[in-house]
């Protein structure tokens, strides 16, 4: 559950800081308060797009952080398995804005937003006003029916996106292999010409590296001899070389070895180097007697060079791509010069395993239908507990005319909210306020089958009134009696329900307004309901008020 919504900088917002409950929380206050904030803010902290509306011009850095309570081992094993590991039994969702960027932290860890959606999936499920068109997406209510029948199609539609992957790729392999005769023959010389091509010049991996190298000394080979004649003439036994330098040295500490003792010591030493010098000498002297940079040589290696460069100008730009492409070729050229019996091949691979797609997508099928009969009946009763008392409804299916990763299941939601109306899609027939209970009414279903301890409804109730309000209200307090639920509302029949109410208002001062967040008493939510409900706090509406709040309280 969320224990804590700490908010700061944001838009109206100064700094505010909200204890929510279990059970269910209703925000409520007039229109313009800044209740779309509140909402606004969380999402920001699970990791959603900054609406420019919501940062403040000046340079004031904009914070939110949720701190939520785990206790699900469940939830516990997922969030682990995102390495996230859950201390005393609290998770922290924050992010901080400012100058365009946005830090997003779980548990004081900068993490990227795909991660944060990513934990905040786990911990909770945001109802937004936006869902409304969800629900009227025909291909949004083959996902409805799937969420249900989970338990049983989870493993069937793996093996069906893996069957279809296999299937597609056939069957493009097939329309592509239909060639005729000149367009086949036109390839198979090509081919033919590039495979001897790679074939005739032999490649070998490693032997570019080898040839540039080569290339490189030998073109740079007047430099390399005059640098290494010099170096020689400085470390040489030459007169002032290096090494006639040395043995003088050598020769002057030996004259004084008796009378001081430390000069036998760097005597030896110097003659340590005055032999590693003469060694390096006689090994450069060896090796400079050795180089050759002979034009023939030089041509060979420009040759084969020039070769290579042209080949991975056709076929990759190193060794390994190359032999790669001649391999892939050659496949290409087998299949041509035996193209009959790779077609008939091909075509009876891809029968077979259309015959096996055509039997999962029947299983499928199967138990979508099953499930979706049950389904139908939650989603009915959950509609008559919102008031719908002569609702009707029911999921159609229909089969494409081709196969997809999920199937060939083509489905509708149906509906018919009023007797001897036949049904019809719900964007034929539902108003504002039909399609918030029949969402509501969706939620109901679909909340117990998730793993998330938190649902927040983002004005659920808008188009209801009276004592459909007080059904919605009532729905949202029976689905609150197994999750903590936060409700943003302006209806009275709503709040009325909540163990926690909270007031969402602004205050003025001389340079600018404010919006605040108050918890509310007993005598407070009275005030707060006959306001929302009548606009008024004259004794008849306090006593409507208070009777509305015992009643859903009792």
């Amino acid at each position: 559950m969320l224990q804590n919504l700490h908010v700061k900088n944001l838009a109206l917002i100064d700094e505010a800081e909200v204890e929510f409950g279990e059970g269910l929380n209703v925000l409520s206050g007039e229109t313009g308060a800044g209740k779309s904030i509140i909402i606004g803010s969380m999402n920001l902290a699970l990791g959603n797009k900054v609406p420019k509306e919501m940062l403040r011009e000046n340079d004031d850095t904009a914070f939110v952080e949720l701190v939520f309570s785990v206790d699900s081992p469940q939830t516990i094993s997922q969030l682990r398995e995102l390495d996230v590991e859950v201390e005393d039994g609290t998770v922290i969702l924050s992010r901080k804005i400012s100058a365009g960027r946005a830090i997003a932290k779980v548990n004081g860890e900068a993490v990227s937003t795909a991660r944060m959606k990513e934990v905040a999936s786990l911990l909770i499920d945001i109802h937004g006003q936006h869902e409304h068109q969800s629900l009227l997406n025909k291909r949004k209510h083959l996902d409805f029916v799937d969420r249900y029948a989970k338990n049983e199609l989870s493993d069937k539609k793996e093996k069906l996106a893996d069957l279809y992957a296999k299937f597609k790729k056939l069957n493009e392999e097939y329309i592509n292999s239909n060639l005729d005769v000149q367009e086949r023959n036109r390839e198979l010389s090509l081919l033919q010409y590039e495979v001897k091509e790679i074939e005739d010049a032999n490649p070998v991996i490693g032997e570019d590296e080898e040839l540039e190298t080569s290339f490189r000394r030998i073109s740079n080979g007047k430099k390399i001899l005059e640098s290494f004649t010099t170096a020689m003439g400085y470390t040489s036994s030459d007169m002032d070389g290096a090494s006639d330098l040395i043995g003088r040295a050598v020769r002057e500490l030996s004259l004084v070895t008796r009378y001081d003792e430390n000069a036998a010591e760097f005597e030896e030493r110097l003659s340590e180097i005055e032999n590693l010098l003469s060694d390096f000498n006689h090994e450069l002297g060896s090796y400079i007697s050795g180089l050759s940079f002979d034009d023939e040589t030089f041509y060979q290696i420009q040759c084969r060079l020039d070769l290579i460069n042209h080949l991975k100008s056709k076929y990759g730009d190193t060794m390994e791509a190359i032999l790669a492409a001649k391999e892939k070729k050659q496949e290409r050229l087998d299949i041509l010069l035996h193209y009959e019996d790779y077609t008939k091949k091909l075509k009876q691979e891809l029968n077979i395993v259309e015959m096996e797609l055509s039997d999962l997508c029947g299983e499928v099928s199967e138990i979508r239908q099953k499930a979706s009969k049950q389904l139908t009946e939650d989603i009915i009763t959950s509609l008559k507990e919102l008031n719908f008392l002569d609702v009707t409804f029911d999921i159609d299916f229909k089969r494409m005319e081709n196969y997809s990763s999920g199937g060939y299941d083509d489905v509708e939601f149906l509906i018919s909210t009023n007797p001897g109306e036949p049904l019809k899609p719900l964007d034929k027939i539902a108003s504002g306020g039909e399609m918030s209970r029949l969402l509501l009414a969706l939620k109901a279903v679909f909340i117990r089958l998730s793993n998330t301890d938190l649902l927040i409804l983002d004005e659920i109730d808008t188009g209801v009134s009276g004592k459909v309000a007080l059904k919605v209200g009532e729905k949202i307090k029976k689905i609150s009696s197994y999750m903590q639920v936060i409700v943003i509302s302006h209806l009275a029949p709503v709040a009325a329900w909540a163990l926690n109410q909270y007031l969402i208002y602004k205050e003025d001062d001389d340079t600018s307004t404010h919006t605040n967040v108050k918890l509310l008493n007993y005598e407070e939510r009275i005030e707060q309901l006959a306001i929302i409900s009548n606009t008024s706090t004259d004794e008849n509406a306090l006593k409507a008020a208070k009777e509305l709040l015992d009643s859903c309280q009792g």
